[in-house]
């Protein structure tokens, strides 16, 4: 009776632990159809202060000619001479479910020989999807985080001041093309991170606590099975994506070498490794000597002159190797704590965790970026 009650509290302390770390199914999941889109077109910046593209850039002077001909007034781009237009890309996405009317924020990006977008204004501008179908137009002031100021040849610039963005800047014109059928009896929910573990995890929850009919296609896909196509689609979604579900965690250190950072998940777990660092410092200092002839000398001859002597002192320093010995089973954390405790940089960690991995003591994936 004893161990039975014992059995009971264990798989309740487990069950809870499950639920403590569990999350709704839409944090690491989304239904296949539900999407964004991107969207891109081009256009023109007009008003710049003489830091638009030079005539030199045909595109822009052909676009110029273009867009004023559309408003009755015809000229030749050889007869263009302005440094206030500039040629760009304009881009933005389209969330999923947009309407028509909804507002979007824009890119816009310099395509010519621009110095500075700053206090430029886009012109109206189609945005077009992969389909070439027209969703949404763009049009307004640009917001630069930057500038670039030339005077007599010295430039002072800060950030970037060929891309800008256009707040609330595109309206929808087309509602955004969605991939969710209706009427049908199945759904398919894809992670965003596959995962064979996870994916399971996920059919076994909707079958427990949605009472639906789910089977793990593969690492990235679950179908969900319905009995009958839903009357309520929104309903059903609302249900699948509340669903509690506690994702597998693959045990996984990411390095990166530019900044130096080490980002390592609490389940990584290290077999039993010695190290052994060396510290090998070589310091080379040459002094330059000015060696000169003494007294005045009469007709001296040519090989009597001002000589530069060098004078190098070498300086060696080659201390104990220290070292670490880390046991079975301990974490990376452990192992940044050792070796913090004996003074090695972050390049040093780097290197190590590096060569862990080599050795096979690392007992999980090493992501360098």
């Amino acid at each position: 009776m004893k161990r039975l009650l014992v059995l009971l509290l264990l798989l309740f302390c487990a069950d809870v632990l499950a639920q403590g770390n569990s999350v709704r199914l839409k944090e690491i999941a989304r239904v296949e159809g539900v999407r964004d889109n991107a969207l891109a077109g081009y256009g023109l910046v007009i008003g710049l202060a003489g830091t638009g593209d030079t005539t030199k850039n045909r595109l822009t002077v052909q676009s110029v000619a273009n867009t004023l001909s559309h408003f009755g007034v015809n000229i030749s781009p050889d007869d263009l001479n302005s440094r206030n237009v500039a040629a760009v890309m304009v881009t933005a996405t389209l969330p999923a479910f947009a309407e028509s009317g909804q507002k979007l924020d824009v890119s816009v990006s310099s395509l010519g020989d621009a110095r500075s977008l700053s206090g430029g204004i886009l012109l109206l501008t189609p945005l077009n999807g992969p389909d070439g179908k027209l969703y949404a137009l763009a049009q307004g002031a640009l917001s630069v985080g930057g500038y670039q100021v030339r005077a007599f040849g010295s430039v002072d610039q800060k950030n970037h001041p060929t891309v800008g963005r256009v707040p609330d800047g595109a309206t929808v014109e087309r509602e955004a093309p969605l991939g969710l059928g209706e009427g049908g009896r199945t759904l398919d929910v894809v992670l965003y991170q596959p995962d064979f573990t996870t994916a399971e995890r996920i059919a076994q929850s909707l079958r427990r606590n949605a009472g639906m009919s789910a089977v793990a296609e593969h690492a990235g896909k679950v179908r969900v099975t319905f009995a009958a196509p839903p009357s309520d689609l929104v309903q059903a979604i609302s249900m699948i994506e509340n669903v509690p579900v506690t994702p597998d965690q693959v045990a996984r250190v990411v390095v990166n070498e530019r900044t130096g950072t080490v980002v390592s998940g609490g389940d990584v777990r290290l077999g039993a490794v010695t190290i052994s660092q060396g510290d090998l410092r070589i310091q080379v200092q040459t002094d330059y000597l000015v060696s000169q002839p003494d007294g005045v000398l009469v007709n001296p001859s040519r090989n009597i002159g001002t000589a530069v002597v060098p004078q190098a002192n070498i300086n060696v320093q080659d201390p104990e190797a220290r070292l670490v010995s880390i046991p079975n089973g301990a974490t990376v954390a452990d192992l940044i704590a050792a070796l913090r405790a004996i003074h090695l940089s972050t390049r040093d960690v780097i290197t190590i965790l590096q060569s862990i991995k080599d050795a096979g003591a690392l007992r999980g994936e090493l992501v360098i970026q």
